[in-house]
Formats: C-alpha cells, structure tokens, sequence
C-alpha cells in the first residue's frame, strides 16, 4: 500500500485492518528499519520518494520483484556455457543467476558475494573462486584494496553486473563507494559486461557512478522496462533482452 499510494495514516490503516494504531505504529516503525519506508506525521511516506535513493538491506531486497529477478536470473544463466569464466557480482539478482546455473564442468565463477557463495556450493561441478575482504554485513559481500586486487591476474568471460541505479545520461551507479570501486575493476577484467536489473531500476542515480551505458555489452531485464531503452541500446550499442 505504501509503494501503491506513496503514503500511508496510522488512523485509516488501524480501522481497515481492525488492530490498534499502538500495532500500526510499531509494524510502520519496522517498515523503516527496512528501508521501505520513512515515518511522517501520523504515519509513512514511501522511502523512494524520501529525498536521495537509499540503500536498502540485503534483507528487503530479497522480498522485492522475485519473479522478475528469478526470470532474469534464468535467462542470464542460459548465455553460460561450458568453458566460460564469469563474475557474479553481489545482489539478489545474481543470487538468481547463481540459482540456475548449470552445474557442469568448465565453468569458473568469481564472486564477491556470500549469499552467490552459498547458492553455488550446491553445485559440485562449477569452480568457485572466492574473493575477499572486509565483509559488509548490510549486504554480506566482500570489498577494499584486497578484494580489488584479487582481480589484478584474472580475464573473464562475461560480468554479470547488478544495478542500484540505471539512467541513460549517468549511467550505472551504486550507492556504496567501494561496491563502485570493485565493480569497476570487474567491468576492466570482463570481455562481456551485461548488466542484470528489474525494472523498478530505470531512472534511478546512485551517488556513487560504476560505469557508463557505452561500457556494458548487454541488459537483460524485464518487460515493465522503459520503451526508450530500445532507442538506448541501439545508440550504445548494447544488446537489450527483456524477459
């Protein structure tokens, strides 16, 4: 209701639901230790809408566009074949590709991710190399001068690259600043970069700039995406797969 409407009252929200306004208060105060809201005068405003875009916890996001990420997660798996080198970038919509990866040999998978860590060790056939750091527990993965440096020696295959913010004049950006920094790296050491987002992405700008649309190779995405990323992806050159 608060994405829907943009706000919500404390009043009207205790009267539809038949509960206490004390037990509004307290489910709206968990809403914004989430990051999905920010309390207001008598009740919630949409944290989207709250001045500069936010980070959310790894946590919400996974609550967030499942059977988009899922649907992408899929159909980026699919573009990797036996042989291929790939880094999976940290985020629940590469936790998706991780997920449906064919288990086969000769597929390498870098990452900085704990939860892509995780989904991965379920496979006995892919190589999984790891890279370290300081771990960052608001979205468990790792990063610093140790983890950007694991990737002085490596050339890979493809970059499955995750989005926190994607606009056409400013391009891909995040909010952390050493998540820019790795991801960056990555993008250097990568034949193909394709970018993985849904569409609730599109328009968003991050204060911290990744890379620019002309650097990715492809997106993949799904179909609420915007109609001027057909225009954008034949102007820069990017393949463009909505899903």
């Amino acid at each position: 209701m608060v994405r829907e409407r943009g706000s919500v009252q404390v009043a009207s929200l205790a009267n539809q639901f038949h509960v206490s306004m004390q037990t509004i208060r307290k489910d709206l105060h968990y809403l914004t230790e989430l990051g999905v809201t920010a309390r207001a005068y008598g009740g919630a405003i949409a944290a989207d809408v709250v001045g500069p875009v936010t980070e959310p916890p790894v946590a919400t996001k996974l609550g967030l566009h499942n059977p988009e990420k899922e649907r992408i997660g899929r159909q980026a798996a699919a573009l990797v074949k036996p042989g291929d080198s790939v880094v999976l970038d940290s985020g629940t919509t590469t936790l998706q590709i991780a997920r449906f990866l064919p288990d086969l040999e000769g597929i390498t998978v870098v990452t900085n991710d704990f939860g892509v860590l995780a989904a991965l060790t379920q496979k006995s056939h892919i190589k999984i190399v790891m890279i370290g750091g300081e771990l960052r527990r608001k979205n468990m993965a790792f990063y610093g001068a140790q983890t950007v440096s694991a990737l002085n020696d490596l050339l890979v295959d493809k970059l499955f690259l995750g989005v926190d913010g994607f606009d056409v004049e400013r391009g891909i950006t995040t909010h952390h600043e050493a998540e820019a920094m790795l991801n960056r790296k990555m993008a250097e050491v990568a034949r193909e970069v394709i970018a993985v987002t849904d569409s609730s992405k599109f328009g968003r700008v991050c204060l911290h700039r990744i890379i620019g649309l002309n650097e990715i190779t492809g997106l993949i995405t799904d179909a609420g995406a915007p109609d001027y990323l057909r225009a954008a992806s034949d102007s820069m050159g990017f393949d463009l797969q909505l899903v």
